[in-house]
């Protein structure tokens, strides 16, 4: 079984897309480097990044497929789910063969496997916008999150938008990578889990996340407390980084 391993980035997809078109040895999966594990039945072609062949394949999914099959393929990416590239790598062969009207084609399990993983990262995406929560240290709003996906891209707009005269990061400990935002721009770079924790534990909780665990406390009923529900509204993998919990 041949497999294509390329860097993890989205243009290393892309690269590998291209390959698979253009390479006379074909692939039957295409993983990312971090995800590869060696294995005696599958022979691994390293894919190098090429920024011009990944413009070739990113503008013939806009214009001979669909701008929205391009938006699909950018979530099912940022899933991280294992087997999510090739699942990316038929659709996208599928889409050449039907053009824009590939996303009507939901009794295809390929297009409906690409429709399930959006849903999910979109779903995780809208959930996380209520569940950051922000810790004020030394002037700068920061925030630890672990989700499922990779979608600090995905809040970007939303929280530079929303506090934009601040300044704010929002660290993904899981992967590694911060989301910041200096009160111009936002930017993704690295940040360890340790440096982080570092961050995080430099300065005490104040009076921002005090009023905030007083406000959780006064429209809580206790009556009508039901923890079944509340973990099934609000998963409690999330709680750890919840300042009112």
């Amino acid at each position: 079984m041949v497999c294509y391993v390329f860097d993890g980035t989205f243009e290393g997809l892309l690269t590998s897309i291209y390959e698979a078109y253009y390479n006379h040895i074909k692939p039957e999966e295409i993983i990312p480097d971090w995800q590869f594990q060696p294995s005696l039945i599958k022979k691994p072609i390293s894919i190098k990044t090429d920024a011009e062949k990944s413009l070739k394949v990113h503008n013939a999914i806009k214009n001979k497929i669909s701008a929205a099959a391009l938006e699909n393929i950018y979530y099912v990416f940022l899933s991280e789910l294992e087997g999510s590239c090739t699942i990316i790598l038929n659709y996208i062969k599928l889409g050449f063969k039907l053009g824009n009207e590939i996303d009507l084609h939901l009794h295809n399990d390929t297009v409906l496997a690409i429709h399930k993983i959006r849903r999910k990262v979109t779903y995780e995406t809208h959930r996380m916008l209520g569940f950051v929560r922000f810790k004020c240290i030394n002037n700068i709003y920061y925030s630890q999150i672990e989700p499922d996906h990779n979608i600090l891209c995905l809040l970007a707009e939303h929280f530079a938008s929303r506090l934009q005269n601040e300044l704010w990061i929002i660290h993904d400990l899981k992967r590694g990578l911060a989301l910041i935002y200096n009160k111009r721009e936002w930017y993704i770079t690295s940040l360890s889990k340790e440096s982080g924790e570092d961050i995080f534990n430099s300065g005490e909780n104040g009076l921002y996340e005090e009023l905030w665990k007083d406000f959780f406390r006064s429209i809580a009923i206790n009556d009508r407390i039901n923890p079944r529900l509340q973990k099934r509204m609000m998963p409690s993998r999330y709680w750890k980084h919840l300042t009112e919990f």
